[in-house]
């Protein structure tokens, strides 16, 4: 038999019958869209941000701008005398109303008065609780504190509205209490419903004054007083300047929520009104001119807020 290869110096004989094909690649599966849509947005950081916070701001965009736009837009209408009909006629009446019937100036100063009031108070009663909890009690105490300022948050508002007026009625628990030191009930009124709005407001002010001491460095009070300062010294000057963004962040709050509120007017104000009121009573009558109302709290909302904006108290939100 005849060979038809060759032998080679230095290995085996090799031929075309030797050699053999050398494999084709395997073809690469083609990528699909949800893999390509990833590949696109791991290398696009800005791309994901933007889809991440499309969802929430849409929902933000719609439901609370569009909201408050319809508000505006509809406070420029007017509503016919004989059938209540809206008149989608372009005029500022209602707003020229609201700014100068006095009635509705006297409601708003109230309002502003109310809500200033009860900021105040929340303030003066927040700060010590929020130092004990923060610098003098121990950690498993604090931890107590903490869950019995959030308790009351648990309960209904209108169970704690309800609760207040029973104890501000006559003969209630207010009118039992100081019987023997010749005191009485303040009964329903404006002065109920501050007291009742600062009670229901206080959790929303301890909180951000605690987490604001609670990050307060020790060290800073350690070397007042090294230096010899007094406690009111140390207050005044270390204290209270660090601390106070966090209670403009708690004024926030307090102050917003009072503007607003118009429930617990209904339930202790007695025949107090406030802006919550005159623009819940003319919202079946007059809609037009309770948006125009409506504007008032918000624009008082927008410059509290531009006011504390330079404290650095949207920060500690």
């Amino acid at each position: 038999m005849t060979a038809t290869g060759t032998t080679g110096p230095t290995g085996p004989a090799t031929g075309p019958t030797d050699t053999a094909a050398a494999p084709a690649p395997a073809p690469q599966p083609r990528r699909g869209g949800v893999r390509r849509a990833a590949s696109v947005l791991h290398r696009h950081a800005g791309l994901r941000l933007a889809l991440l916070l499309s969802a929430p701001m849409a929902w933000l965009l719609l439901a609370y701008l569009g909201s408050l736009a319809v508000l505006l837009l509809s406070a420029f209408w007017t509503v016919d005398d004989f059938t209540y009909d809206l008149v989608r006629v372009w005029n500022t009446a209602n707003f020229h109303t609201v700014l100068t019937e006095p009635v509705y100036r006297t409601i708003a100063l109230r309002t502003l008065g109310i809500a200033a009031a009860v900021t105040v108070i929340d303030a003066v009663v927040a700060f010590p609780m929020a130092f004990y909890m923060a610098r003098i009690a121990r950690p498993r105490t604090r931890k107590l504190l903490v869950v019995a300022v959030l308790t009351p948050l648990w309960a209904s508002y209108l169970v704690k509205a309800y609760a207040w007026r029973a104890i501000l009625g006559q003969g209630g628990v207010l009118d039992r209490l100081g019987a023997p030191f010749g005191l009485s009930s303040p009964g329903y009124g404006t002065t109920a419903v501050i007291l009742v709005l600062a009670y229901l407001w206080l959790p929303y002010m301890i909180l951000p004054v605690y987490a604001g001491l609670d990050n307060l460095p020790g060290n800073l009070l350690d070397a007042s007083a090294d230096l010899g300062a007094s406690a009111w010294r140390t207050f005044r000057s270390v204290v209270l300047p660090l601390v106070l963004p966090s209670v403009f962040a708690g004024s926030v709050f307090t102050f917003s929520l009072s503007l607003g509120d118009y429930i617990t007017v209904r339930i202790v104000g007695g025949k107090t009104q406030v802006l919550g009121t005159a623009i819940a009573d003319n919202v079946t009558l007059n809609l037009p001119l309770a948006a125009a109302l409506s504007c008032v709290p918000v624009v008082m909302i927008v410059g509290y807020l531009l006011a504390v904006r330079r404290t650095g108290a949207l920060d500690s939100l």
